[in-house]
């Protein structure tokens, strides 16, 4: 091949991964006049915000994902791309048949206890709180050593029994005993009649669902589905000055240190002939007797009111947590001293490789919302 024709293929960046860190990165870099090819091995564009339209509802692929933020810029950057429409998310918890309030707020006293004031709830879990900290002094500890213990300490035994406990071993894989504390330390407990889960002043889901996020981010760019990086990288390497990469981190360099672990997630997705299945979309099943996490009813991310009876069917789909193994997606870090350390490790790797960026929560092995995302991407310089 002539020089002149691999001059006509030199891209500035090559981004493996179009999920939300890529397709933000993109965006940017076109932006700076920048010539961009983003490949992803899926057949589709978008990662895990993927969105599948299915009986007119745009289904959430890869699990439910809500926008949230407090920062303006960022709000009014992502709408600039595609309008955000209200949706507040107010989770619900299903043990043993009741419902409960999420996060924990004065409905769920009230469910829960039938109090009827903030003093009543509070001093109902003052006393439960007193009775860990007597227990934990009994074994001879001040602090907790555990999730179990942090919680107790934070909420008292009724309400970590029915909605924490269960939905926390079933998600983690782990009894909660075997939990750091951390997980747990900032547990939202509100004593005002308040179900956003969230604390941000901005939240919504992309009106047409968040592929219109991702097409509108890389409009103009180069794309390749069902494109893997690691099947000819030595070609890929060879077409771009520099390369943005969103894979996981460990896999980049050959797991050459050893494989970081993951929890993953695995869906049971069902179309049902009725309009309305469970009346929200995100309910949690605390029990641990119940095999899945939670049940999302994806048309109540963007249908309110008439709009969801006017949608004849709906779609649900069950969460499984488990944990992961080769070919899975990974979804969740494993934050113990183990998976922290060989991540740091790995992380020292990744700072000496030159003209690679690496990005994105499979990339620095962390924990990401989409938000922090969008404003880290936002704030990067890029030439």
């Amino acid at each position: 091949m002539s020089k002149i024709i691999q001059m006509q293929m030199k891209y500035d960046y090559l981004i493996v991964g179009s999920g939300l860190f890529g397709a933000m990165f993109a965006y940017r870099a076109k932006q700076m006049g920048k010539k961009c090819l983003v490949i992803d091995k899926r057949p589709h564009l978008g990662g895990n915000i993927y969105c599948e339209n299915i009986e007119g509802i745009n289904v959430h692929k890869y699990g439910a994902h809500i926008f949230h933020t407090s920062n303006k810029q960022v709000w009014e950057f992502v709408n600039s791309i595609v309008e955000f429409n209200r949706y507040t998310n107010s989770p619900i918890a299903n043990y043993k048949g009741k419902q409960y309030n999420l996060p924990f707020n004065m409905n769920t006293f009230y469910q829960m206890w039938g109090v009827l004031t903030p003093d009543e709830a509070k001093a109902k879990i003052e006393e439960q709180k007193a009775e860990a900290m007597a227990a934990m002094r009994a074994a001879g500890v001040s602090e907790p050593r555990n999730l179990e213990e942090q919680a107790l300490m934070l909420i008292g035994r009724d309400i970590y029994e029915a909605l924490i406990k269960g939905y926390t071993e079933k998600q983690w894989g782990r009894k909660c005993t075997e939990l750091p504390a951390f997980i747990i330390k900032r547990l939202p407990v509100r004593f005002i009649h308040d179900n956003n889960y969230f604390n941000d002043r901005y939240q919504g889901i992309p009106i047409g669902g968040y592929n219109k996020l991702i097409d509108g981010l890389l409009e103009g760019v180069e794309t390749k589905t069902n494109t893997d990086f690691f099947a000819d990288r030595q070609y890929w390497e060879s077409i771009a000055d520099k390369i943005v990469y969103t894979g996981a981190i460990d896999e980049y360099f050959a797991y050459k240190l050893g494989k970081l672990e993951w929890r993953t997630v695995s869906f049971e997705e069902e179309i049902l002939d009725l309009p309305n299945y469970q009346g929200n979309a995100v309910m949690n099943y605390t029990e641990a007797e119940v095999p899945y996490t939670r049940i999302i009813e994806h048309k109540h991310f963007e249908m309110f009111g008439q709009e969801v009876y006017d949608c004849p069917k709906t779609v649900i789909s069950r969460e499984y947590s488990t944990e992961y193994k080769d070919g899975m997606e990974p979804y969740y870090t494993v934050n113990d001293d183990r998976n922290n350390a060989l991540a740091d490790q790995y992380r020292e790797l990744a700072a000496q490789e030159k003209n690679v960026i690496f990005g994105g929560r499979l990339a620095e092995y962390k924990y990401y919302d989409m938000a922090p995302i969008v404003e880290k991407v936002l704030n990067m310089d890029i030439n």
